[in-house]
């Protein structure tokens, strides 16, 4: 494997960096934070952020000795029988190459998902809470110059499942995730703060949280494959508390890998660690 060491005025802001610098997506690398940032006090005693971005796998370094067999075999052109009965085999090898472009179709469950949730949550529900939710939601929205539409589901008692429906939502989806949390927040506290039983408000937006869970699931198992491949204990980026769950729960039924997290909110991370005795 190989690594670059990138510094920034914050850890993301580096990881930024060593990924523009990689080309490469945050899925594809493994993140160790070196040195974290320090503010320091009126500009002295500041410290950028150090962290070591690790991409790549030993196996590829493998892979360029492959080219090394035909080169050997470059006295066969002395023969011009042997080029024709050498070509032809080469054809049928690269024919089923395009055959792995299908991959798209593993995103053909995504339309389903979004026709299909609404009617798994029943029918929408109009009762006290859900016209306290509408209401503030509705209020934020129009400040946001937000056209969202507002549909309010109770797929379980105490619990309301809130979908905003429209066009062009990232702003109000954020980066990973971090506008609708904060929205979602807001709205359960505005709903909760007049007294009563105590409900909870879960938000989301253009099936945000499912693509993100099944996101966090590949991130998940990816990773756990290179700690017990290497033997070594990979820190994950900052994630809430819903997100460490969905890494914690996608492995720990896996074989010798286990799961903890470390650090204080907002920072808190996992860390997948190699476990010789979980079987």
């Amino acid at each position: 494997m190989s690594y670059i060491d990138v510094t920034g005025k914050t850890e993301e802001e580096a990881v930024t960096k060593a990924l523009a610098q990689l080309g490469l997506d945050r899925d594809d690398v493994s993140v160790e934070i070196l040195e974290r940032a320090k503010a320091g006090f009126l500009g002295l005693g500041s410290a950028p952020a150090l962290v070591r971005v690790t991409y790549g796998a030993e196996e590829e370094s493998a892979a360029p000795a492959a080219p090394a067999a035909p080169r050997a075999a470059a006295p066969a052109p002395k023969k011009p029988e042997n080029k024709p009965e050498s070509r032809p085999e080469q054809k049928p090898v690269s024919r089923p190459q395009p055959v792995r472009e299908p991959a798209p179709a593993a995103e053909k469950p995504a339309a389903p998902v979004s026709v299909s949730a609404p009617q798994e949550l029943g029918e929408e529900v109009d009762d006290e809470k859900a016209q306290a939710i509408r209401k503030f939601l509705s209020g934020l929205l129009e400040q946001m110059e937000s056209k969202a539409e507002i549909r309010i589901y109770l797929p379980e008692k105490g619990r309301y499942k809130v979908i905003l429906e429209g066009e062009n939502l990232g702003a109000l989806i954020g980066r990973r995730g971090e506008t609708l949390d904060a929205i979602q927040q807001l709205t359960s506290y505005s709903v909760n703060r007049g007294g009563g039983s105590r409900v909870r408000v879960q938000l989301d937006a253009e099936n945000y949280r499912e693509k993100r869970e099944e996101s966090l699931q590949r991130l998940a198992q990816k990773v756990a494959g290179k700690v017990s491949k290497y033997r070594r204990s990979v820190t994950l980026e900052p994630m809430n508390a819903y997100e460490r769950h969905v890494i914690h729960t996608a492995l720990q039924e896996t074989p010798f890998i286990t799961t903890y997290s470390t650090g204080v909110e907002p920072n808190r991370r996992v860390i997948v660690a190699y476990d010789r005795d979980k079987k």
